[in-house]
């Protein structure tokens, strides 16, 4: 959906930038639009920079920044006397932190499908992974 030019309720804010109504709200708790234009009558009114905001926190979150990056990030974005080395040194340190997690989550999976590999699945009650997940102990029930 194309950014609007006139000021949009919340609905048509949420539908341009791809973000639940719900999550427009909670950013907008979080200081990330800024003010919120409202009307007489109470209703919030978001503009082209709120939607173009909206969008930038959508895709951060899609790669996964957490909302402290992305607070970062969206100042960084609307300052234009920015050092693009900040934003460099946020994205490495974010992109190091993903290839920890998945460096674990492999080590798990190999461990799960060693397990796996040792479970007859059957009707006896001798089970490795119940084994494993109470520390090499039988647990007593």
């Amino acid at each position: 959906m194309a950014i609007p030019a006139e000021p949009v309720n919340i609905g048509d804010a949420a539908r341009a930038s791809g973000v639940s109504t719900r999550m427009v709200r909670h950013y907008e708790s979080l200081g990330l639009l800024g003010q919120v234009v409202r009307t007489e009558s109470g209703y919030r009114q978001y503009g082209e920079a709120d939607v173009h905001a909206l969008r930038f926190i959508k895709r951060a979150r899609d790669l996964g920044f957490s909302m402290s990056e992305i607070t970062d990030l969206l100042d960084l974005w609307r300052n234009r006397r920015r050092a693009s080395a900040s934003v460099r040194r946020i994205t490495q340190a974010h992109a190091e932190d993903l290839a920890r997690r998945i460096e674990a989550m492999q080590a798990m999976r190999r461990t799960l499908m060693n397990l796996l590999e040792h479970c007859h699945g059957d009707a006896r009650p001798e089970c490795p992974i119940l084994d494993d997940l109470a520390g090499g102990e039988e647990t007593a029930r």
